[in-house]
């Protein structure tokens, strides 16, 4: 393997715009996400399901007052 031509691996501080932080390994120094598992609607179960909201067929008929 050659010794000049892969970048440095470093422990990196991973940041979200919910405010959490945590390390992990990376080639960059920082790195700024918009969602994390902290603060992603699937993992804080706030995120609807496909059962809750009606199928296609559903939604156009009551779009369309159709019976």
């Amino acid at each position: 393997m050659k010794t000049e031509i892969h970048p440095k691996y470093m422990e990196t501080k991973v940041r979200c715009a919910c405010g959490e932080s945590f390390t992990t390994g990376s080639t960059v120094s920082e790195i700024k996400v918009e969602v994390c598992s902290k603060c992603h609607p699937f993992y804080t179960g706030s995120q609807k399901l496909l059962l809750e909201a009606g199928g296609r067929v559903e939604k156009f008929q009551k779009k369309y007052n159709r019976k």
